[in-house]
């Protein structure tokens, strides 16, 4: 069972949880996510299982889409209500009128620079900053670039703030949601996040862990979970190269690739992407990176 799974994660549960309750429920015996969802938030989880781990990464660095409901006039020490609360505002300083709050958000729009919440992951001389957090450290963080593609105003009923925002990898909508708090000038914590799009994964196509049985729809294969990658077919001499690791050179002539022995379906820009590699029958077998005119074997799939 090699196939990637597009998950609707409930509240509560840590998305290791949902890992390990797919596995347990499937039967299988390696598997892991794509993307970590925190605790308060919902939607899409993608698990991979067995060979599909092999391309979690690159399910993770695809653009993602999440609905987020901020709570204005009181910020927490994790920006979520998971925290406590560390600032209030009066009441009084949240009469916004909706052309306001567009103002200020569309300056958190295109690529901006974000500082990663303490409660995070994130691993400073190898431990996770949340566990120094919680010892009461604070570190100083180093911004991080990400892209904000768009932000929309789904409703505001004071003191609630619903945003549709569509993002890089690598984005913190805690963070997001306690920089648009400031910039506001009356704090805000994150109240509700549903991951709603992952690329093609959609929140419509998920399926909870207890419909994973009969909703074939949250299922894909590793091919299928790829199709945004272009792909390469590769014959002779140069699929033996491949399969035995090797890379194999080509040439690049006016954003499209040539060399004997292997075909291309539409590839709009070869500089350098990664790229799904088959067979002549068409058949998956392993993911290579296109750099300096070459193809690199980044993983090879047993399927």
């Amino acid at each position: 069972m090699n196939i990637v799974i597009n998950l609707n994660k409930d509240p509560g549960i840590t998305s290791h949880d949902a890992v390990t309750a797919v596995k347990k429920l499937l039967k299988v015996r390696k598997a892991g996510h794509a993307g970590t969802l925190d605790p308060i938030a919902t939607g899409i989880l993608l698990i991979c299982l067995n060979e599909a781990t092999k391309i979690s990464s690159l399910l993770s660095d695809i653009d993602k889409e999440y609905i987020m409901t901020a709570k204005l006039g009181e910020s927490t020490d994790t920006y979520d209500t998971e925290g406590k609360v560390i600032k209030k505002f009066e009441i009084s300083n949240l009469k916004f009128q909706i052309e306001q709050i567009k103002e200020i958000i569309q300056r958190f729009t295109g690529e901006i620079e974000q500082i990663p919440p303490m409660y995070s992951a994130i691993k400073v001389s190898g431990e996770p900053l949340y566990k120094l957090a919680r010892k009461g450290i604070e570190i100083e963080r180093k911004p991080r670039k990400v892209i904000i593609n768009s932000i929309e105003i789904l409703s505001f009923e004071s003191p609630f703030l619903k945003l549709r925002v569509s993002c890089s990898k690598g984005a913190y909508m805690r963070s997001l949601c306690n920089d648009i708090g400031n910039a506001l000038g009356v704090g805000a914590h994150m109240v509700e996040l549903v991951r709603t799009r992952i690329g093609q994964f959609s929140l419509e196509n998920s399926a909870k862990i207890n419909e994973l049985h009969h909703k074939t729809t949250s299922l894909y294969s590793i091919d299928a979970a790829l199709k945004h990658l272009p792909e390469i077919k590769l014959e002779g001499d140069n699929l033996k190269r491949a399969k035995n690791g090797n890379p194999v050179k080509i040439e690049q002539k006016s954003g499209s690739a040539e060399a004997k022995d292997f075909q291309t379906s539409e590839l709009p820009d070869l500089r350098t992407c990664f790229i799904r590699l088959k067979d002549p029958e068409g058949r998956l077998f392993g993911i290579g990176k296109v750099s300096k005119g070459s193809i690199k074997i980044e993983r090879l799939l047993k399927l």
